[in-house]
């Protein structure tokens, strides 16, 4: 009897953990009401890749002028609020040159009688996780969207070496980051708004992973350009990006010619009325 009786409790847990499990299933799913009208684009690795080429030399600066350029002012400039967690002026490290993949964290309305390690670890499975792990690639830029979320420490010293792991060049967040100390000794680039001391369980809940998010004023959308140095941050829309970084290498200082002309092994194209010549530096 006792051997039935515990057999009976074990499947009403298990029926329970099944239904617990779908109704969290069902929240996620989108529903016909709920209208996205930013489509999401997904570029492959090797698109990805010859657009990074044609910014590895470019500095924020640069890329903000040829922004300029092409019609583009003052769009994408991020406000100065985010700066580098740290800077390497003799190799240049904290640079950040990659492709966005997105993340938005928001202020949770729930709330814990007792926020024990069991709780915790319930939090992180299934409120404020980090799915976005599982779309990082080489030369991705994780933007965190978390302005509002509070004391929560999005970004710490193990969480960011794992991402570093999967491909990810850098991190920005509007939000809050924490272990600095350690984040620094690691050398990952991180950009930042403030410091964060608390938990992500019972502060926040993860909203979307690649979809459009603000970054200091600016959209930003999976697959956009980022480009990150001690000047700050500037965003490039992925469908100007490549007409943006031919119109900003001719900004490039002497310093960034050498660096470019080792890099390709090519003459630095002339500039005439602004233009490259030849016109397929890239190439």
């Amino acid at each position: 009897m006792r051997r039935m009786l515990l057999g009976i409790g074990c499947s009403v847990l298990y029926l329970l953990s099944a239904l617990a499990v779908a109704q969290h299933v069902e929240e996620k799913q989108i529903p016909e009401k709920v209208k996205l009208y930013i489509p999401f684009k997904e570029y492959s690795q090797e698109e990805n890749d010859r657009i990074l080429q044609m910014y590895q030399d470019l500095r924020v600066s640069d890329v903000s002028d040829g922004m300029d350029v092409v019609g583009l002012q003052d769009v994408g400039i991020v406000s100065n609020e985010i700066q580098p967690l740290w800077k390497d002026t003799d190799n240049f490290t904290h640079r950040v040159v990659g492709i966005a993949v997105t993340a938005r964290y928001v202020p949770s309305n729930k709330r814990e009688p007792r926020m024990d390690s069991r709780t915790i670890s319930r939090w992180y499975r299934d409120i404020t996780g980090e799915a976005f792990m599982d779309v990082l690639f080489p030369g991705a830029v994780l933007v965190i969207d978390g302005m509002e979320d509070g004391e929560s420490r999005t970004i710490g010293s193990n969480n960011i070496m794992a991402w570093k792991r999967r491909g990810m060049v850098g991190v920005i967040t509007s939000g809050g980051l924490a272990d600095s100390d350690e984040i620094i000794h690691q050398k990952v680039p991180a950009y930042h708004r403030r410091f964060g001391r608390g938990l992500r369980p019972g502060r926040n809940e993860l909203e979307s992973v690649n979809r459009p998010v603000t970054l200091g004023g600016v959209l930003v959308r999976p697959g956009d350009v980022i480009i990150a140095d001690g000047d700050g941050v500037v965003v490039v829309p992925r469908e100007r990006a490549e007409e943006v970084a031919r119109a900003a290498l001719p900004f490039l200082d002497m310093i960034g010619r050498e660096r470019w002309m080792k890099r390709t092994g090519k003459p630095f194209p002339r500039v005439r009325g602004g233009e490259l010549m030849p016109p397929d530096a890239f190439e």
